[in-house]
């Protein structure tokens, strides 16, 4: 992760408004990864390359707080993707090479288990929330 590009809040932006207008239908492309989702065994996960993280520094730890000002929660499709906050504060920014759609993808790790998950960015739901005191 040290040697990905970090994320401005307008890059990610612009990679939003790029995935919401691909109409193409591709491999990578399911309605439930509009909310986190754990990768499905039938994703393409070869399609996806890296192209910057959500990480502001790796010697840091980021919040585990989450963002959820309307009552969502994290397995909701409109929970706001807020990149300062948890999960997003531990992201990986991927596309599509085939059809250039953007996902988040952080790894959830527990006592004896890790889950990829990962999540299409939509500018409905992407907002630019500064952290609480």
């Amino acid at each position: 992760m040290e040697n990905e590009t970090f994320l401005q809040f307008d890059a990610l932006q612009a990679l939003a408004r790029r995935t919401d207008a691909v109409t193409v239908d591709c491999a990578c492309c399911a309605p439930e990864l509009d909310e986190w989702t754990s990768l499905p065994v039938s994703f393409p996960e070869q399609q996806l390359r890296i192209i910057g993280t959500l990480v502001r520094d790796v010697y840091t730890e980021g919040t585990y707080e989450e963002y959820h000002p309307q009552g969502t929660t994290l397995w909701s499709a409109e929970a706001p993707i807020a990149p300062l906050y948890f999960p997003y504060n531990r992201c990986t920014v991927s596309e599509c090479q085939v059809c250039e759609r953007a996902y988040l993808r952080y790894v959830e790790g527990g006592g004896y288990f890790v889950d990829p998950r990962i999540r299409r960015l939509r500018t409905s739901v992407i907002v630019d929330a500064p952290l609480s005191e």
